[in-house]
Parts: C-alpha cells; sequence; structure tokens
C-alpha cells in the first residue's frame, strides 16, 4: 500500500508528466 500512495503523491507533482506516461502506457498495452 505504501507503493500505491507514493505513486498518487508523483501523480500529483508530476501531473504534466504522468499524462504523457499514460497514453504511452495505454499504447504499450
Amino acid at each position: 500500500m505504501g507503493s500505491v500512495i507514493k505513486k498518487r503523491r508523483a501523480r500529483m507533482s508530476k501531473k504534466k508528466h504522468r499524462k504523457l506516461l499514460r497514453k504511452t502506457r495505454h499504447q504499450r498495452k
């Protein structure tokens, strides 16, 4: 669970970067 919280924090910190990662992840899937 600690990892989830850390990820959530990084998301708020890097909202723009996260959006780009999300698109790439969808394509990779």
